[in-house]
């Protein structure tokens, strides 16, 4: 069975801006992986914060979990990676499609609106189009990372062009209130408006987002462990 994961650890600055210019990795069942350097939510456009080479997040899709388990224990970067925290996940659903991952179903199974959920956007920025989507992209971050229905949220960037956010819901439909504006906060519309402002001219040469059943939880991150929340 496809399993996906979601990785976290701190680097050295030179393993991390390697990971960046790189080609991506390479392992036996390793069918896709994305490394990409962390940025801080809500963080000024020229900070520090938007690009901590010490801080490596990598998503990839891998054939089974022996795959991934063999990457961890034998290959250089993934011993780093098994060092740091991370996220085993079953797909569950799409909107739009990767180049880099095709063959995913739209939707592959059920879930119930309870249960905690991933949630992973991958996007190719339109170079021109960065000003417009910081302008709109920005109170969304901040929508998410304040939103009391998150128990982890962040962004990550592979330059010039490869933007992604992860985020860690509590349960399915406060993830689905926060996208469709419906949510308990100050200014709950602002992911709906930025979807609109995309769909009236995209940002990107490509979008998708991804969902996600956490299957198990590995390390942990900054001090913490437990961030996919108990049924």
């Amino acid at each position: 069975m496809t399993l996906h994961s979601f990785h976290l650890a701190e680097v050295p600055a030179h393993v991390g801006a390697r990971a960046l210019l790189g080609s991506g990795l390479a392992s036996d069942g390793l069918d896709h992986a994305e490394c990409l350097s962390l940025m801080r939510l809500g963080a000024p456009t020229v900070s520090p914060d938007r690009l901590q080479l010490r801080r490596l997040a990598v998503f990839a899709q891998w054939r089974d979990e022996n795959a991934l388990d063999a990457f961890l224990d034998r290959d250089p970067v993934g011993r780093r990676l098994a060092d740091g925290w991370h996220v085993r996940l079953e797909f569950l659903r799409r909107w739009s499609t990767l180049a880099a991952l095709p063959g995913l179903p739209v939707r592959a199974g059920a879930w119930d609106q309870d249960e905690p959920v991933v949630a992973v956007t991958l996007a190719r920025m339109r170079l021109p189009e960065v000003p417009r989507f910081l302008r709109h992209g920005k109170p969304v971050e901040r929508l998410v990372r304040d939103h009391p229905g998150v128990t982890l949220a962040l962004a990550a960037v592979r330059p010039p062009r490869t933007i992604s956010t992860f985020s860690v819901w509590r349960t399915v439909r406060e993830m689905e209130a926060m996208v469709h504006g419906r949510s308990q906060v100050a200014q709950p519309a602002r992911h709906a408006s930025a979807m609109a402002e995309r769909e009236r001219r995209d940002f990107h040469h490509e979008f998708a987002t991804y969902r996600f059943r956490p299957l198990s939880e590995h390390g942990a991150w900054q001090g913490r462990s437990a961030v996919v929340p108990g049924r």
